[in-house]
């Protein structure tokens, strides 16, 4: 019989499979909390409730852990990245950044990713499933007992793109948001998209309080349709309309990430054309030094996202360059995972 992976389960679902079992409603708390607040990874462990509903637990439940496979930490910044083997052998990439207000945690949400930007690690290894809820989750939880700390923001803006993962993303952000365990406020969350519309529009509804941040990559259809595909299904026009709707109904103001490619979207043409874009939008544009892959000869001058970033600003565009951490230990999503598949896994 194949087990329920507990870690996956709401507060709700645990009771009612709970009270179907013959236990009271009670318990599913407390073995809620055994789960999310004190982060026990065995049922024996959970000692206020009886033997044998221990025994009942590990009968028809498992918890779904991640295992270390690297661990790599920056001598510049102290950026922690962690390549995790989930329990049938893929990887996922977790990285731990340390700012003034606090740490910050990146999380993935797909083993590989679909969406096959031209810029990015992530998609070079092939698209192979969809986390978990708990695969998500587990990714904070096993990395804050690594670092004896917790986290006060949570991105997800890993490997995978999140709303083509959307049901077990918003279960994450429900369990990591919980009263009864994590209890994080999604405002301190951030959630990236490559602009998949529909979902933007169903996120929107749901009103979550989330950061939206929106790859947005090049201001022409033309030219971002080469760099994102998505931007062939859904091109800008639609995607600023979905933005707009999203800031109108959340009263939440978005973050546009654009990654300044040399000779591809950095020009002042480029930077005229985005700022005209988003004109009167409650937004910020962040920009990014484009990370080297081997597999791409994109690169960035430092000078240009500068230069970029002062033309927007005199555009009336707020516009910051992101801050490069653990460029030593390639902390950009996809090296680790994709390096780790050609050896087969035997990375140590």
């Amino acid at each position: 019989m194949e087990k329920t992976d507990i870690l996956s389960l709401s507060l709700e679902e645990l009771e009612q499979l709970l009270i179907a079992a013959g236990e009271k409603k009670f318990r599913a708390k407390q073995i809620f909390q055994w789960l999310h607040v004190k982060r026990v990874m065995n049922f024996d462990k959970m000692t206020d409730i009886s033997v044998q509903l221990r025994q009942h637990l590990k009968e028809n439940f498992c918890i779904n852990g991640l295992f270390m496979q690297k661990r790599l930490e920056s001598a510049i910044d102290n950026t922690v990245k962690y390549l995790y083997r989930l329990s049938d052998g893929n990887f996922v990439e977790t990285v731990l950044m340390d700012y003034n207000y606090g740490k910050s945690i990146c999380v993935s949400t797909q083993v590989g990713c679909k969406m096959g930007c031209n810029f990015c690690a992530s998609a070079i290894a092939g698209f192979v499933r969809s986390l978990e809820p708990s695969e998500i989750l587990m990714q904070i939880y096993e990395t804050e007992r690594d670092a004896g700390t917790r986290v006060s923001g949570v991105v997800l803006m890993g490997i995978g793109e999140p709303l083509d993962n959307f049901d077990n993303v918003l279960k994450f952000l429900s369990l990591l948001s919980d009263k009864n365990g994590n209890n994080l406020s999604l405002r301190h969350v951030a959630l990236s998209t490559c602009g998949i519309v529909p979902r933007i529009y169903k996120l929107a509804d749901m009103k979550l309080q989330l950061t939206l941040s929106v790859s947005l990559h090049s201001p022409y259809n033309d030219k971002r349709s080469e760099i994102m595909p998505v931007n062939r299904t859904y091109n800008i026009d639609e995607l600023m309309k979905a933005c707009r709707y999203y800031i109108d109904k959340t009263g939440r103001r978005i973050t546009f990430e654009y990654a300044v490619i040399d000779n591809v979207n950095s020009s002042d043409k480029d930077a005229d054309r985005l700022a005209a874009l988003l004109r009167g939008m409650n937004c910020h544009v962040n920009l990014i030094p484009v990370n080297r892959v081997k597999e791409r000869n994109y690169k960035t001058a430092r000078s240009g996202v500068a230069d970029f970033a002062k033309r927007l600003g005199q555009r009336g565009i707020n516009a910051t360059v992101r801050r490069t951490l653990g460029s030593d230990i390639e902390a950009a999503c996809g090296q680790l995972r994709r390096d780790a598949g050609s050896k087969g896994g035997t990375d140590n």
